[in-house]
């Protein structure tokens, strides 16, 4: 089956069938199919196993985590991003996720904390965006809504785009895992691009096939390419990701009416 039958014929799945893998000392979260949907090093548990999930992190090279921040979640997945940021950032975090039974999932098998600083909210998150109570609160939502085929996203629409824009504080960032080979690469860039005025930033596609667009409301893409680099320095060494990297990557592929420009260096 090729991926564009996949796209078509996801409703064959169950996504009720939450079930999980191991192997090399690695714990896979999975949705009834082979597609993994999630992962958690056994000996490491707050480590970011998959690179994308790593990539998702992007935000840090443009926003330092606060205590005052809200950092929102679409998608628990295996809560890596949820256990990563808890760890890693003093910031509140607000999970929305459509099924108790991946939580239940992720309570028993994937060390899901309890955490005074973690809200999990078993919400459609196409509804949760639409809530007003949820405006304007977040400094940072990263969007990762995959179903049982895990190929398009489930929520891919201008009025859903508009909605996370709306759940993001002045200056806030949305960073969204896509699947750049993926017939719906194209339509969800398209949509965010409409949604953010474009200053969006697409991060080069990964062996497995992820590409992390990151989009940015107000003023929050204004930086100097030096500032980048320097923050991409301080990430790198602080938080032990790719940061040089992805700084690079994004200084390589940026479109040219963004804050930063390559004459800067």
């Amino acid at each position: 089956m090729n991926q564009e039958q996949e796209w078509e014929d996801d409703s064959l799945y169950d996504e009720d069938d939450v079930t999980m893998s191991e192997s090399d000392g690695i714990r896979y979260l999975h949705f009834g199919t082979e597609w993994i949907q999630g992962a958690m090093r056994m000996s490491k548990p707050h480590d970011l196993v998959l690179a994308y999930t790593q990539q998702m992190m992007t935000w840090l090279l443009f926003h330092e985590p606060h205590e005052s921040d809200r950092i929102a979640m679409l998608g628990l997945g295996a809560g890596s991003l949820l256990r990563y940021c808890l760890k890693q950032t003093p910031s509140h975090c607000v999970t929305v996720e459509i099924n108790p039974q991946v939580t239940a999932m992720c309570r028993a098998f994937f060390r899901l904390p309890d955490h005074v600083r973690s809200e999990i909210v078993h919400e459609d998150a196409a509804e949760w965006v639409e809530d007003a109570d949820n405006h304007n609160q977040h400094a940072v939502l990263m969007v990762d809504l995959y179903d049982a085929a895990a190929q398009g996203p489930v929520c891919s629409s201008v009025e859903f785009y508009e909605g996370c824009k709306q759940c993001l504080d002045q200056d806030g960032i949305m960073v969204v895992n896509l699947f750049g080979s993926h017939p719906s690469f194209e339509l969800n860039l398209r949509n965010i691009r409409q949604v953010f005025t474009e200053q969006v930033l697409v991060l080069p596609e990964i062996d497995e096939g992820n590409t992390i667009v990151v989009a940015f409301k107000g003023r929050g893409l204004e930086t100097t390419t030096q500032q980048l680099l320097d923050r991409a320095e301080s990430v790198q060494s602080r938080y032990k990701l790719e940061a040089r990297r992805w700084a690079k990557s994004l200084l390589a592929t940026r479109p040219v009416d963004t804050a930063f420009t390559i004459s800067e260096i």
